[in-house]
């Protein structure tokens, strides 16, 4: 037995070695061992036999037995312990309770008959006493000690008394390191520093990182527990709620469920809608009154009872009334009018027809929406509108599934449940305003809703379940189809509303306009009195428009001029005549820059035509030297250039009739040039005007006053039929021009203009472009 100057205890100078896996045993500390490995056990028969005494060392896992070649190395830090006591556990294992005596470092290690012995050099470390700065450093690991106890469940005066023990700063550092449960590394990196002050202030740096963690967990757990009694609470408090009503007759789910079932019996769905109406219900039964799918399922239901499934209204078959309202409610229009009278003849012969699919494609302001309220006035029928300008989401009209949070149905299912029938005329206005992005096509979505084949059973993404939109009178509105996809148009029966004549809009606002802004207006009929030729001079000279949006703007000021004149005592009637006009409404419009009478070479007048109704345009052209370059300018579409090139084209193959030299186009450069070039202009209809424009600049002869002209024409001078020709005629007598050069295949559009039109302009058919040069160059000029 050895006596060491650092301790009062007493140990063999070899001692039987025993290592440690996981963890690190500092002097003093009490640690419990469990012992399955037989050379373990071995090893601790031999320390009893020392009086007890053994050398702990951490050893890797791999040299962790004691029959490995080398368990541990020289130099090997660990604590020397002593057996407290040993007990044999039913399991089979043998737990030794030990203490720590000294740390030391193994010199040797001796390998004998009795087994693995290390001879063991002590570690003295300084044990002066603490200085201020070092008693600070201890009262702080000591608080951060007592936290940290508490946090792991020791009561605070446990936990300081456990801590006051460690009077010096290598016993605290040891125990604080001890109950940090630190990895094997950082324990034999604290062991093996000599300086107690050192390793103190590392365990505290340690003991805070520990204690953050600590805290966080705790933290964590709280809030856990906090949330898990809430939740327990507010459910015992619903029960106790569920409970009172139920007492007070005011809540029973099963009388929810029995009222649910019976809204579907009564509600007629589809034998799909019902079955699928039945499995939600029985879903809803089994679920507890305030979940959160409860609510949506509830919500389903809601919507599947109210759709109207089997409700619809009695069409008015009453063809004469009919007509009276929509001739009561709209002027002129009679190709609409026709058309739904004749599907009220249909109707009342077969009973109930499928509905019709009407698109009203016409400038704005000339009653396209209006038309489909007197439509459904006149055949006795709900009216839902829907507005698909800006669109752009496929589920704005097939509907959200189910799956997703706030799922709706789409906006045709709820326009159905707004109407509560299941035969509205349903309009479905600007749809050639849609757009189109990431979430869908809302185009292609219509493709099924407009398909008299396929809506008796569209199927909504909310809904899931087939609904019948074959009896739906669906009408949709553009201003023009261009943008709508060809798809969709064939599908609809597409009726043209052309702008409105100078005395359609006189009757118009006399008859329908004025009343209206009188009565919006809170005047008394009689207060305003408005003469015709003021009337006729509004349309003329202040608003120029294909409908009548501006018309009623206008008269609307009117009316407000004269509430106003009433609030300041002024005595009624009023008469509104031309020579109040400037005062009231301003000065009146400019004309028409396109529609002055050319005076000069190379500038003539074409008839376009615009979503917003007909336009004149002044097409301009100026030659000069050059190297034969065909400029186009005025933002010119592809179509309306390649118009430009045939008609050049064509004053190439005629330069011997016109007087021109052959090599006229290599000498010279043409520049075209259509103002108001911020607006986008295209199509073929101004290759007439176009031709004639470049040849009245190569002959320096300008053209004849006030005649405009329209019309494709060919790479051989044929003159080809154009579109849009009302609007085209209305343009022009609007502008004041008397002769217009048409297609002689148009002459069937000329008979439809009223005789209004007709006396005001001279129509001039014509079949090829000569024709036309010999009809547009004054006679003088030939």
């Amino acid at each position: 037995m050895t006596r060491h100057a650092m301790t009062t205890a007493y140990w063999p100078e070899d001692l039987p070695l025993l290592p440690l896996r996981h963890m690190m045993l500092f002097p003093a500390m009490i640690l419990p061992v469990f012992i399955t490995d037989p050379m373990e056990r071995a090893a601790v028969d031999r320390a009893r036999n020392l009086g007890g005494y053994l050398f702990l060392a951490t050893c890797s896992l791999e040299a962790s037995c004691l029959d490995a070649e080398d368990p541990v190395a020289e130099g090997t830090l660990g604590c020397v312990a002593l057996i407290l006591n040993s007990t044999s556990l039913e399991d089979g294992r043998l737990k030794i309770l030990v203490q720590g005596i000294a740390k030391g470092r193994v010199r040797r290690v001796v390998r004998s008959d009795t087994g693995l012995l290390v001879r063991v050099e002590p570690l003295v470390e300084a044990d002066d006493k603490p200085d201020p700065t070092t008693l600070k450093l201890m009262e702080k690991a000591r608080s951060m000690g007592v936290k940290l106890f508490m946090l792991r469940g020791m009561n605070a005066a446990d936990a300081d008394a456990v801590l006051q023990g460690a009077a010096t700063p290598g016993r605290l550092a040891d125990l604080l390191a001890f109950n940090l449960h630190l990895n094997p590394q950082d324990c034999c990196d604290l062991m093996a520093m000599p300086d107690p002050i050192a390793r103190l202030r590392r365990v505290a740096s340690l003991l805070l990182e520990e204690l953050q963690k600590a805290e966080v967990q705790v933290e964590i757990e709280s809030e856990a527990q906090n949330a898990l009694l809430r939740r327990q609470r507010e459910r015992y408090l619903r029960e106790q709620l569920h409970a009172i009503r139920r007492e007070l007759g005011e809540w029973d789910e099963e009388r929810e469920i029995a009222q649910y079932r019976e809204k579907i019996e009564a509600a007629q769905m589809s034998p799909e809608a019902r079955r699928e109406a039945l499995r939600e219900l029985d879903r809803l039964a089994m679920m507890q009154a305030d979940a959160a799918e409860a609510a949506v399922v509830r919500t389903y239901l809601d919507w599947l009872i109210e759709m109207p499934w089997k409700h619809s209204t009695p069409d008015r078959l009453d063809l004469k009334a009919a007509a009276a309202v929509l001739d009561a409610d709209h002027h002129n229009m009679e190709k609409v009018k026709d058309r739904i009278l004749d599907f009220l003849g249909v109707c009342s012969l077969k009973g109930q027809v499928k509905g019709a699919i009407l698109c009203l494609v016409g400038p704005p302001g000339v009653g396209k929406t209006s038309l489909g309220r007197s439509i459904a006035k006149a055949m006795g029928r709900r009216f839902v509108r829907l507005s698909l300008g800006g669109i752009r989401d496929e589920a704005e009209i097939r509907g959200h599934r189910r799956t997703y949070l706030g799922a709706m149905p789409g906006r045709i299912v709820q326009g159905l449940r707004t109407a509560g029938t299941n035969n509205p005329v349903f309009m479905l206005d600007e749809i050639d305003k849609i757009g189109s992005d990431a979430r869908g096509d809302p185009a292609a979505a219509l493709l099924e809703v407009l398909d008299p084949e396929q809506n008796s059973t569209f199927s909504d993404h909310y809904l899931n379940v087939p609904f019948d939109l074959s009896r739906v009178l669906f009408i949709a509105t553009a201003n023009s189809l261009e943008n709508v996809p060809p798809a969709l148009v064939d599908r609809m029966e597409v009726l043209y509303l052309s702008g409105y004549t100078e005395k359609e809009k006189v009757a118009i606002a006399s008859a329908y306009l004025l009343p209206r802004q009188i009565r919006e207006s809170g005047l008394e009929s009689g207060t305003l009195e408005l003469s015709g030729p003021a009337l006729v001079e509004i349309v003329r000279s202040h608003t120029r428009e294909s409908g009548v949006r501006q018309l009623e703007r206008a008269l609307a000021t009117l009316c407000r001029k004269v509430a106003r004149r009433l609030a300041e005592g002024a005595a009624p009637p009023f008469r509104i005549t031309r020579t109040h006009l400037p005062q009231l409404l301003g000065p009146p419009q400019p004309n028409n820059p396109a529609s002055v009478a050319p005076s000069i070479p190379g500038v003539a007048m074409a008839l376009a035509w615009t979503p917003h109704g007909g336009e004149v345009l002044r097409v301009e052209t100026a030659v000069m030297p050059g190297k034969g370059e065909l400029i186009l300018t005025g933002h010119l579409g592809q179509v309306m250039k390649e118009s430009a090139r045939a008609a050049l084209t064509f004053i190439r193959t005629r330069y011997r009739l016109l007087g021109l030299e052959p090599d006229f186009h290599e000498r010279t450069d043409i520049h075209i040039h259509v103002p108001a070039g911020a607006i986008p202009k295209d199509g073929p209809s101004a290759g007439m005007a176009l031709c004639s424009a470049m040849v009245s600049a190569l002959l320096e002869r300008p053209l004849r006053k006030a005649v405009a002209m329209t019309g494709e024409i060919s790479l051989l001078g044929d003159v080809l039929p154009v579109g849009g020709f009302k609007e085209k005629a209305l343009a022009a007598v609007r502008n004041g021009l008397k002769e217009v050069l048409i297609p002689r295949e148009n002459l069937r559009d000329v008979r439809e203009l009223p005789s209004y039109i007709l006396r005001k302009a001279t129509f001039v058919p014509v079949d090829h472009m000569d024709q036309a040069l010999e009809r547009i160059f004054p006679p003088e000029a030939r």
